[in-house]
């Protein structure tokens, strides 16, 4: 069993949900990143993604595309390196959120080699279909890489049969379609939408795109086995202005009642 499977198998059993927090790599600096990685799993989150700068997010919101714009110097190789850095620090998982083009400047057997060497856990590629995805399935599965595929409302139960098929660690649920960003409430089909995918894989499912406070985590959970922010961590990030202790304290802030409402048996 990976770390990730691990991780919220554990969680199960504590009758806990999985709080999976996204950063963009090199956001405002590599080392900004390298120190928040381990704070961010002092903090209580289960899981960290790790998000890879790129010229054109598609389906990244405004916050999550100007926190791009600021780290574009940093590349995916900084990001495999940082992680082989911060690894015997770090227990709980750590996955690389990245589009399919990063991936092609590397190599993809280069990469699934380099990133299980880190101790990278999963790769989350949001442009990049299971049609064209053989090559990277095939060397993340020898190197024991997680590949994370996302489902949307849209998805067919053909297309959740094959994702699902192809998933390793947890199934990636996109609540709303559209860009990424924080919302004011959460999908009014999200249930019914999570009970169709429950009644075709046994995958822990995490939920994204919108939530952003402990309310909406809380209410989320009781039907997904995680939930995952992003832009309320990456905008809380850019107010900080670059200091790294208000950075802290203002993710503690937000962070600590989220980790108390999923992880209250």
């Amino acid at each position: 069993m990976g770390r990730i499977s691990d991780r919220f198998a554990q969680l199960k059993k504590r009758g806990h949900k999985a709080l999976v927090a996204y950063i963009m790599g090199g956001d405002p600096n590599l080392e900004t990143t390298e120190a928040l990685v381990p704070d961010l799993a002092g903090m209580g989150v289960d899981l960290i993604e790790i998000g890879v700068p790129f010229s054109d997010p598609l389906a990244d919101g405004p916050t999550i595309q100007e926190a791009g714009q600021r780290a574009l110097k940093t590349t995916l190789r900084d990001l495999v390196a940082m992680v082989g850095r911060v690894r015997e620090r770090v227990e709980i998982p750590l996955l690389l959120m990245t589009y399919y083009n990063p991936v092609l400047r590397y190599g993809v057997e280069p990469l699934a080699r380099d990133a299980a060497k880190a101790g990278v856990d999963g790769l989350i590629i949001p442009d990049l279909t299971p049609e064209e995805g053989g090559q990277l399935i095939e060397h993340s599965r020898g190197q024991g890489l997680d590949i994370v595929w996302l489902l949307a409302p849209t998805s067919s139960d053909q297309r959740i049969d094959l994702i699902t098929s192809l998933s390793r660690g947890f199934l990636y649920y996109v609540s709303r379609t559209g860009t990424t960003g924080a919302r004011d409430d959460i999908a009014g089909d999200l249930e019914s939408n999570l009970h169709r995918l429950r009644s075709r894989s046994k995958l822990p499912i995490a939920v994204g795109f919108g939530i952003s406070n402990p309310e909406q985590a809380a209410r989320v959970a009781q039907h997904a086995d995680g939930v995952v922010i992003g832009s309320a961590i990456v905008k809380r990030m850019a107010d900080s202005g670059g200091d790294l202790a208000r950075m802290r304290e203002r993710l503690a802030e937000f962070l600590g009642p989220i980790v108390n409402r999923l992880h209250s048996a």
